[in-house]
């Protein structure tokens, strides 16, 4: 009984913290000009991603993949899909039916982070899958900011994993950070998006939450894709 008793204790707690989470806005929203910039937000059930509107600005801050084999001059190329997460987890299930126990297991505990950036073309705003934002110049050149600071620079270069990635259009690179399924690439996500004057949730570990924070806390609504 006593076990019993912990547990709905346990439960309720832990419904409190991800209600809470959600909820309680984070950050502080920026006033959108009319020249504002569109982002969309990515989701899958685990995972969040950033997607950029690729444009000169954008090409030139991220030259660097060039050198790392992504062809980024390449006609059809509209978005570039970026993400942060555990090493393990991340580069060894591209997709479920890779999953395997140990990255489980580390993204649960702690484990060494990476940055995924892949190629994208158009991509439908209207899927149950994408979320798209209106943020400020000023949000975007801080967005722009936060991402290239979660690369790891030792030679003032971001550091790309060898052999690591899910085909020829994307690539993983060493990140600054740990990762656990707590504070993981949803919080990322949100944090990033706080950077570009977005609002979200206090803890959103699960893209639902940031999804739903999203709507709480902003005036979420559809932009054309570029």
């Amino acid at each position: 009984m006593k076990f019993l008793r912990y547990l709905c204790v346990g439960l309720v707690l832990i419904a409190f913290a991800v209600a809470a989470g959600t909820v309680l806005p984070r950050g502080h929203a920026d006033d959108i000009a009319a020249n504002s910039r569109p982002i969309l937000v990515l989701k899958n059930p685990i995972h969040t991603d950033i997607a950029l509107p690729v444009d000169a600005e954008l090409l030139a801050r991220f030259g660097f993949l060039r050198n790392d084999g992504l062809d980024i001059d390449q006609p059809g190329l509209r978005y570039l899909i970026i993400g942060w997460g555990g090493r393990s987890f991340y580069t060894e299930t591209p997709t479920w039916a890779d999953l395997k126990p140990m990255p489980v297991l580390k993204s649960f505990t702690l484990d060494q982070s990476v940055m995924h950036v892949a190629l994208a073309g158009e991509i439908p705003i209207t899927d149950a899958g994408v979320t798209a934002l209106n943020i400020s110049d000023n949000g975007y050149r801080s967005l722009l900011g936060f991402i290239e600071a979660s690369f790891t620079r030792p030679q003032g270069n971001p550091v790309p994993l060898l052999g690591k990635s899910y085909g020829s259009d994307d690539a993983f690179f060493e990140a600054n950070g740990y990762f656990n399924a707590l504070l993981g690439c949803n919080t990322w996500t949100a944090a990033a998006l706080r950077a570009a004057g977005i609002k979200t949730g206090w803890w959103t570990p699960l893209p639902p939450l940031l999804i739903t924070s999203l709507h709480l806390h902003n005036d979420v609504a559809a932009v054309p894709a570029q």
